[in-house]
């Protein structure tokens, strides 16, 4: 049994992780207020902008040589493709980083048996990437500390680069895993498709409008935005379910460190009215002894 001195230091030790746990929970729950007010705002405009998408592509008029309206729409064989694997720059958040992890390597054993040649991985998140640089993987790029600081301008960034690989032919499609934000407890890996860009619900031909300047142009401006904004509500998810995963951690950890240090002062207690009892039984032999 440890001693006494034994016990008070490790309870001393615990009392001192359970504040660091507790201030850390109260920093993610911070983040994710505004983490989770981002996404909540985007979701609306995602969703406008895919079906606006979906109504201007469906009044442009098909080519006469049977290529898609727009370069980034176009429809091919999956042999070359770009993976964006999308974890934490931190650790101390639950299974968050290690379910993607896990996703991206099943996106990756499985390959080969969808008719995939070569995938190409690009990192975003500090834990994936080096989750992933002992596996020899085969980058395109990476982008470690993504979310220390990250805005429109770094996913249109990232847009800019996979859009003109793949209009040059160098990928054939684009996927992403990463962490779905669905509530502060509850947070679901998704693989998604990001090139080539789909049109929800069909082409919609609906009422006719009238379009200034014409509906082609109007295109030619809505699907890299579109693709834009696909990449930046990635990262915009991936970080509230990041925040929502540490706060659920930190919280059971400082609840774990709770019923520990009710363990630990309950073997304090035993031990010390132990000792005492041992002293009194000492002084009472001591008393009979000399009488």
């Amino acid at each position: 049994m440890p001693s006494m001195l034994d016990i008070r230091r490790r309870i001393r030790s615990v009392k001192n992780t359970q504040q660091i746990t507790k201030a850390m929970k109260m920093v993610a729950a911070s983040r994710l207020r505004r983490a989770q007010d981002r996404v909540i705002a985007a979701r609306p405009y995602a969703q406008t902008l895919e079906q606006t998408l979906a109504s201007v592509a469906g009044r442009v008029p098909p080519r006469p040589d049977g290529s898609p309206v727009h370069p980034l729409l176009a429809l091919r064989p999956e042999k070359k493709v770009t993976l964006l694997a999308v974890t934490g720059d931190r650790g101390l958040c639950g299974a968050f980083n290690s379910s993607a992890n896990r996703a991206v390597l099943s996106f990756l054993q499985e390959a080969p048996d969808r008719g995939i040649e070569s995938v190409d991985v690009i990192g975003l998140g500090r834990k994936g990437i080096d989750f992933l640089k002992r596996r020899g993987v085969t980058w395109r790029d990476q982008y470690p500390g993504i979310f220390s600081r990250f805005d429109h301008a770094t996913a249109a960034g990232i847009a800019a680069k996979l859009a003109s690989a793949f209009v040059a032919g160098e990928i054939d499609a684009v996927y992403a895993v990463f962490n779905e934000f669905k509530s502060a407890i509850s947070q679901v890996v998704v693989t998604k498709r990001i090139l080539p860009v789909d049109l929800p619900g069909g082409r919609s031909e609906g009422s006719d409008y009238l379009y200034e300047p014409s509906p082609e142009a109007i295109l030619e401006r809505l699907v890299p935005a579109h693709l834009d904004f696909q990449i930046y509500r990635v990262l915009l998810e991936s970080n509230a379910a990041e925040n929502a995963a540490r706060m659920t951690a930190m919280d059971s950890a400082t609840k774990n460190a709770a019923e520990m240090i009710d363990s630990l002062t309950l073997t304090y207690n035993r031990a010390r009215q132990a000792r005492i009892t041992k002293e009194l039984i000492e002084v009472v032999s001591g008393a009979a002894a000399l009488s």
